[in-house]
């Protein structure tokens, strides 16, 4: 449509200017999902990348946004870490599955590629909404296996209005495992696959806007024996997934949130650490810095034990190892770290302006040049959780599962004998979306790292001197008042 402008009239009986009175009451924008009757959305925020598949470099490991499902043994569970991340031309989906024994189909049928260890990805390109898969449901299947081409372990179905078909929806995977090998009863570690969707696939001429939220979620198949007896249930993402209902999956959310506080003005700080304005209660779970060995009993037995260990009550509990993994033969060493900040010490009715977590970083794995692999720097991932937990009984395989990634800080390496750090990591989002329910802040800390020795040590809260304790800075504000007035001019 062309748009015609007129000059003013010289001549007019002038300019009315109104005053009108508007009750401008702007809320803040939701620092949290959408919750359903089920409970709360879970959402992955999935951080943007330039590089391509074919740089020297390949796509950044530790920039991918990171979550996990699943248990880790004692036979047939199967835990699984899951990586994400776009660029202009792909999203970028990889799951590592702790799987005890390794099978696939030597003669694969589309049709059953879920039917040995395999991993299915659905997407719903217009938010986690319906109760059937439409035209805009997408699910990409892919079975691992050796050494044979991957084409004939990829299978790709759209929704047709009730249900799934088969569907020519270009996608490639790429796999890779660990353990003593496929296909026979001796025990492994598991195996790992990437989806690379093209955006062009899905009729897209680039990747979605910042701020596009899609339907998406993951299940992972497996089978230890070769005629498949007895089944084992698939592990599912999210807890309540059904693969027909993209209502019941979880959010991707492409870009990386930021928090924008309501105009307010300052209105002091809060500090609150253990011992101080309440009670922390923090947790490892995981390998801790020693990858689990001596907790655990006859040498160390991976697949029955690691996943329930529990360091409560031990030295062990007096610091926290951050550390991840590309290669699943060392999962023995990954490491999470749970922490709980009770939030009554803050007054009510505040803006929440800002807020840091601050932990204190006294050491990292491979620190003295033991091993031939220098360590690398770790870009650390904070997450929220909604579930309570206790520190005598958190383990891997029971610690909540995230609700939200929230940011991510560089951690650097340290070296023999640097005296500690004292690491800040913005919480702000995570805190203003406890305080406004009234809620404690309930915190993981994960990485997506690739890298050996990536392990990252920090003092916990049972450490003796005060200072070197997790701390919580919250920065408060009184709200600013409304805007009353807006004048509009009208020129006639």
């Amino acid at each position: 449509m062309n748009k015609h402008f007129t000059q003013m009239r010289p001549l007019f009986l002038g300019m009315i200017t109104l005053a009108i009175l508007i009750f401008s009451h702007q809320q803040p924008l939701s620092a949290t999902p959408a919750t359903t009757e089920g409970g709360v959305v879970r959402r992955v925020n999935v951080p943007y990348t330039s590089a391509q598949v074919g740089d020297p470099d390949g796509i950044p490991v530790p920039e991918r946004a990171i979550f996990w499902f699943g248990e880790v043994g004692p036979t047939t569970s199967n835990y699984t870490d899951v990586r994400v991340i776009y660029n202009d031309a792909q999203l970028h989906v990889t799951a590592h599955v702790f799987d005890r024994l390794l099978r696939y189909d030597t003669s694969p049928a589309a049709s059953d590629l879920d039917q040995w260890d395999a991993v299915s990805l659905y997407l719903h390109t217009n938010g986690n909404s319906g109760s059937t898969p439409t035209n805009q449901s997408y699910r990409f299947v892919a079975q691992f296996n050796f050494n044979e081409a991957r084409s004939n372990y990829e299978a790709a179905y759209r929704g047709n209005g009730s249900g799934w078909a088969a569907a020519n929806v270009d996608f490639e995977t790429v796999d890779g495992w660990q353990g003593a090998g496929p296909n026979d009863d001796q025990i492994d570690r598991g195996w790992n696959v990437t989806f690379r969707i093209p955006f062009s696939s899905l009729g897209l001429s680039g990747p979605p806007s910042n701020g596009t939220i899609w339907g998406f979620a993951l299940v992972v198949h497996d089978r230890d024996t070769a005629n498949g007896s007895p089944p084992i249930p698939n592990q599912i993402w999210p807890e309540a997934m059904n693969a027909n209902q993209p209502g019941s999956w979880a959010q991707l959310r492409f870009g990386i949130p930021t928090y924008s506080p309501p105009l307010s003005t300052p209105a002091g700080e809060v500090i609150i650490r253990d011992g101080t304005n309440g009670t922390v209660k923090d947790a490892q779970v995981g390998g801790n810095a020693n990858c689990g060995i001596p907790p655990m009993s006859n040498g160390g037995q991976f697949w029955p034990q690691w996943g329930s260990i529990n360091y409560a009550g031990t030295d062990f509990a007096l610091y926290m190892n951050i550390q991840n993994q590309w290669n699943l033969g060392d999962a023995n060493c990954f490491s999470k770290y749970y922490i709980t900040f009770p939030l009554q010490a803050l007054p009510s009715n505040k803006v929440i302006r800002s807020a840091t977590l601050v932990i204190t970083q006294f050491g990292n794995a491979n620190q003295g040049g033991q091993y031939p692999d220098p360590p690398e720097p770790s870009l650390l991932q904070v997450l929220t959780v909604d579930e309570d937990w206790q520190e005598n009984s958190i383990t891997w395989n029971n610690a909540p599962m995230a609700v939200e990634n929230i940011s991510f800080t560089e951690i650097g390496v340290m070296a023999p004998g640097s005296p500690q750090i004292a690491r800040e990591l913005d919480v702000s989002r995570a805190v203003a979306q406890a305080y406004a329910q009234g809620q404690p802040l309930r915190l993981a800390l994960y990485s997506a790292d690739g890298e050996l020795h990536s392990g990252k040590y920090f003092r916990a809260s049972d450490v003796d001197v005060a200072s070197a304790r997790p701390t919580l800075i919250v920065r408060l504000g009184d709200a600013a008042p409304p805007t009353d007035w807006a004048y509009l001019p009208i020129v006639r």
